[in-house]
């Protein structure tokens, strides 16, 4: 059986941790910054974890990560 394909959206977006959670960079932190709270740039900055349904969905487009 041939290798399967990495998707390669994916591989840019998503990183797994060390216990294997699946890591994403929040949205929303790139521009128009100047109106938003203080303590909102704070949350993006920390890395979102995936959970639930979405997990199974990025494993397939992961298959060797």
């Amino acid at each position: 059986m041939p290798k399967l394909k990495s998707h390669s959206g994916a591989k840019k977006r998503f990183r797994f941790s060390a216990r294997n959670k699946i890591k994403y960079k929040r949205a929303g932190a790139r521009h128009l910054l100047a109106g938003m709270p203080s303590k909102r740039g704070r949350f993006l900055r920390k890395a979102g974890r995936l959970s639930g349904s979405n997990v199974k969905i990025i494993r397939k487009l992961l298959p060797y990560a």
